[in-house]
């Protein structure tokens, strides 16, 4: 399983009605860090395929959803279950430090 893609059309199904918990990064084409840790959530979709959902909202051409969780800067990476926000990460992080907050998150 590759990393989804979470648009306002299927925000709410994809990850508030979702079973499972989500991981949810806010980036965009001309961001610099977004780039360096796109490769790390690729490998991580993968490795979590079945125990998370992993997936990336453009934040410029789905605004409303980046606007409705406070997306300030990118990359922006929050965890939700159930629908509920459960931790946020800003920034560029190593690919350890997400694959740890994604075994906190599960």
């Amino acid at each position: 399983m590759s990393v989804l893609h979470f648009t306002d059309v299927n925000f709410k199904k994809e990850v508030i009605e979702s079973d499972l918990p989500v991981l949810v990064d806010f980036w965009a084409s001309w961001c610099g860090p977004c780039k360096i840790i796109a490769p790390h959530i690729e490998e991580l979709a993968k490795e979590y395929a079945g125990k998370m959902k992993i997936g990336k909202v453009d934040v410029d051409a789905n605004s409303k959803i980046a606007t409705s969780y406070a997306v300030m800067s990118i990359p922006t990476i929050i965890f939700l279950k159930k629908g509920k926000v459960m931790n946020q990460l800003v920034g560029a992080i190593s690919k350890v430090e997400l694959k740890r907050k994604i075994e906190e998150n599960l």
